[in-house]
């Protein structure tokens, strides 16, 4: 019993590494979700977190499913891509779940890009790309925050008016 038991505990890759990639996920998703909070949208610091995360442990997960299988024999057909297709399907699904229209207008795309972008994250960090993953939230903070910011105060709306909430 105790065989079994330690053989849930064993991994593929090593500890540490499963570690970093999902802190790593955890963090950038983390600087993405608290631009959103700060700016009062509703996808914000926790959001952002738990996407980032999941899809880091989504990663992971497949990563270490596909290669235990594949000691199963040559035979074995396994493609850790599909469950990145999948997560980027769920990750699309709850982006757009937070886009609005009422009164012809539209609101929330840019808190629904900023669901996809932490997922994007979240799945380069957990492929181990953590660099990667490091530029894209620092890209991404540039367009939230920066861009944002030049958009709220230089670019009118079709009827003359400043817009409102950056969105």
């Amino acid at each position: 019993m105790m065989e079994t038991l330690a053989g849930q505990f064993e991994t593929y890759l090593p500890p540490a590494e499963i570690a970093l990639r999902t802190v790593s996920a955890l963090v950038l998703g983390t600087l993405i979700g608290l631009e959103r909070e700060l700016r009062q949208k509703p996808a914000g610091l926790r959001t952002c977190m738990l996407v980032a995360l999941t899809s880091a442990a989504f990663v992971v997960g497949s990563i270490e499913l596909s290669m235990r299988l594949a000691d199963d024999g040559p035979d074995f057909n396994l493609d850790p891509l599909r469950a990145i297709e999948a997560i980027v399907t769920g990750i699309a699904f709850l982006g757009a779940g937070a886009i609005l229209q009422s009164g012809g207008h539209v609101r929330g795309l840019t808190t629904g890009a900023s669901i996809w972008l932490t997922g994007a994250i979240g799945l380069i960090a957990g492929a181990g790309q953590v660099l990667f993953a490091l530029f894209v939230a620092l890209l991404g903070l540039f367009v939230l925050h920066l861009m944002g910011r030049i958009e709220h105060r230089w670019v009118k709306t079709k009827d003359g008016e400043a817009p409102t909430s950056g969105e």
